[in-house]
């Protein structure tokens, strides 16, 4: 029988020997690492470590995995916010030999293998997004496949808290699963950021027997710099000036997709190597973007936060926001990518003109309006069961919106869903309208806690750590504050002219609508055929290129600069040049301002050398930009625009000043066909939206 000594001296044997196999001979643990481990050994054990990026959190319960799976215990379940930090977490078990797989919402065709895996326990660690918990083959099919759990993970537990900088309704769910869990069931949650507030907050979700271990939040080879640029302009000359000197590879951080599209065109324009990231991109384009960053391949990667929390390059040299962040806590987050492994990284913030707007708006489309949730409880009670478009048919909210509205009244219980659409549950439910005021006054204070780090006279690593609660950090000797401004310099005109005309040129194409939403408007359902051809935007509304000329057009002079002619001009012969070219022009029409778009297009028709056709006219009626989802949008848009002349035929510039939804130029373009036009090409001066950060 071996003595309690022993047994340790034999667990820590084995932990010396896997360290070595995953990092080499020369590694060690980190303080504080070992003994994690070590706990989460012990049946039953809750422990929340909040340490800083870089330290290791993942080898914790990888090798308390290793070692679990050794003496006979279940599968482990971790529960991970992003795609990103699941391929590295995958790659990082095998290095244990470990079998890890994954349920997440881009492998849906492979979720029957993993159950058949499961079964045959021939998986070591399942790796899970807490959206897949609302999935009715989570309790049907994927948690009894499971059987006996061996450790539970929750990975960026700040995620669980509403005072977390990334809360995530989702994964509230986890609360039910702890609740359930067989006691002996050891629990780690994991985040580098987490203040005392959301440390506590997280702890009375584990239980009363949580064990907290925090460590200092201090970075030593990171040497932050903020630097205050005029506009984008501004910042993408910087960016060509700087970026080549900077150390290794590193990420661009955007707030928005948009930019993150434009910023990479712009460094590739300038003979760097550079891709954009962003969540809605393809599976094999994202995992492409990101083996390249880790080959060291690419100078740069443009990223939106989809490239976050768990992604670890040890050689990452720098790491750039093009905009300010939302909060310090965020902040902290992402410039925790670099410098991990080398003694040296840059971190520069850059920031300007519209980063409180972003970042107002994502404060105010933080949690469904309370008006919301209520009307859906309604619609659901009066109507039954219905999918998701039937709501939109029946409810004017954006789908994110609805969605998002969905799912908290899901994790509320007030209402489910299966196969068949939602209904609404017996389970009494009334807004709570005092927290969502709560944590909105929240953000609003993070964002001025931003705001006083841009503006910070001291060190900067001791105002994130303290901002973080951890008042431990002393002066960092590396900061702006403390060796000087070496990052700032002197725009040069002639690379801040080229950015002014990149922005002029970056015009977005406009994707056709393939599908009537349906029950939208009779007679309109299923495949548009044909639909319109793509088209062209000429800039993005309100923007640093033409956006600002069109949005002064729109709602101050009432009339379109003839410059914005020049440019459109310029965009259809130069760059555009779509074939076969339009054979006559339109205009989308307004009731209200008839003559605004109507003069552009006319001017646009006499510059392209084809006539113009007045065929359309609208009604007043409710506007456009009030309709929150497809079938609304149609809807308006039909009730209100009629053909009002003889269509001619051959191919049409369809033309209008902003393009969100896109709904009426896809109605303007079915009428135009039902009318002899044999094709309709879309052009717009701006897109109304820079494209929001979809993770």
């Amino acid at each position: 029988m071996t003595s309690d000594r022993e047994d340790r001296d034999e667990i820590d044997d084995a932990l010396d020997g896997y360290l070595r196999t995953m990092f080499g001979e020369d590694a060690e643990f980190h303080p504080g690492q070992r003994e994690a481990i070590k706990a989460l050994l012990e049946p039953g054990a809750r422990r929340l470590v909040v340490e800083r990026t870089g330290w290791g959190k993942s080898l914790v319960y990888w090798l308390a995995t290793r070692l679990l799976r050794n003496s006979g215990a279940g599968p482990t379940v971790v529960f991970s916010p992003l795609l990103s930090l699941m391929r590295n977490q995958i790659e990082a078990a095998s290095r244990l030999g470990l079998r890890a797989a994954t349920i997440n919402s881009s492998n849906a065709d492979e979720w029957s293998e993993v159950e058949e895996a499961l079964r045959r326990e021939e998986v070591d660690v399942l790796l899970i997004s807490p959206e897949r918990l609302s999935n009715p083959r989570w309790s049907s099919a994927v948690l009894p496949a499971l059987g006996a759990i061996g450790l539970v993970v929750i990975d960026e537990a700040h995620c669980i808290s509403d005072w977390g900088h990334d809360f995530r309704p989702d994964y509230r769910r986890l609360r039910r699963i702890l609740s359930v869990l067989p006691p002996n069931v050891p629990v780690l949650a994991t985040t580098a950021t987490a203040n005392t507030r959301v440390v506590a907050d997280i702890a009375g979700q584990l239980g009363e027997d949580v064990v907290i271990q925090r460590g200092t939040l201090m970075r030593e080879s990171l040497s932050l710099h903020v630097i205050e640029l005029a506009d984008q302009a501004e910042r993408l000359a910087w960016l060509a000036q700087q970026i080549e000197a900077l150390p290794g590879s590193g990420i661009v951080y955007c707030l928005t997709v948009a930019d993150t599209q434009r910023v990479a065109d712009w460094l590739s324009s300038r003979g760097m190597t550079a891709l954009p990231y962003w969540g809605g991109l393809g599976r094999d384009e994202r995992v492409e973007a990101e083996q390249a960053l880790l080959a060291n391949s690419i100078k740069v990667l443009v990223a939106t936060t989809a490239l976050g929390m768990g992604f670890d390059k040890p050689d990452l040299g720098f790491v750039i926001h093009y905009q300010r962040p939302p909060s310090v806590i965020a902040y902290y987050q992402q410039v925790g990518r670099a410098g991990r492994g080398v003694d040296h990284a840059d971190v520069i913030l850059l920031t300007g003109r519209e980063d409180d707007e972003i970042a107002e708006y994502f404060i105010d489309s933080a949690f469904p309006p309370p008006d919301h949730l209520e009307r859906i409880i309604d619609t659901l009670e009066a109507e039954g069961q219905m999918r998701m478009a039937d709501l939109e048919s029946s409810l004017n909210l954006k789908h994110g919106q609805l969605d998002r509205a969905l799912t908290l009244l899901e994790i509320e219980g007030a209402v489910g869903h299966d196969t068949s659409g939602y209904f609404r549950t017996v389970n009494p439910f009334a807004p709570d309208v005092e927290r969502m005021e709560r944590v909105t006054i929240l953000r609003r204070v993070e964002l001025g806690q931003m705001q006083a780090y841009v503006r910070h006279e001291g060190c900067r690593m001791v105002f994130l750590a303290a901002a973080l609660d951890d008042g431990t950090a002393t002066d960092c000797g590396k900061c702006d504050r403390e060796i000087g401004a070496i990052h700032e310099v002197e725009i040069n005109e002639a690379i801040l002219a080229d950015a002014v005309t990149f922005l002029r040129r970056d015009a977005r194409p406009i994707a056709p609508r393939r599908r009537w939403p349906a029950g939208a408007v009779g007679g309109l359902s299923g495949a548009i055929r044909p639909p319109n051809a793509e088209g062209m935007a000429l800039s993005i509304y309100g923007d640093a290129g033409w956006g600002r000329l069109v949005k002064d057009g729109k709602y101050v002079a009432g009339a379109f600069d003839a410059a914005l002619v020049d440019a459109a001009v310029e965009l259809f012969f130069n760059r555009w040049q779509p074939d076969p070219p339009p054979g006559w022009v339109t205009a989308i029409p307004s009731a209200s301002r008839p003559m605004l778009v109507h003069d552009f297009a006319t001017a646009l028709a006499a510059r392209l050398g084809i006539p113009y056709h007045d065929v359309l006219t609208a009604n007043l009626g409710p506007e456009q930009k009030g309709m929150e989802n497809s079938a609304q949008q149609l809807r308006n848009v039909a009730a209100k625009m009629t053909l009002a002349g003889t269509v001619p035929g051959g191919r049409v510039l369809l033309v209008d000043d902003v393009v969100d939804s896109g709904w009426t130029l896809t109605y303007a373009g079915h009428l135009l066909r039902s009318g002899g036009a044999d094709d309709v090409l879309p052009f717009a001066l701006a897109k109304g939206s820079a494209g929001g950060d979809d993770s």
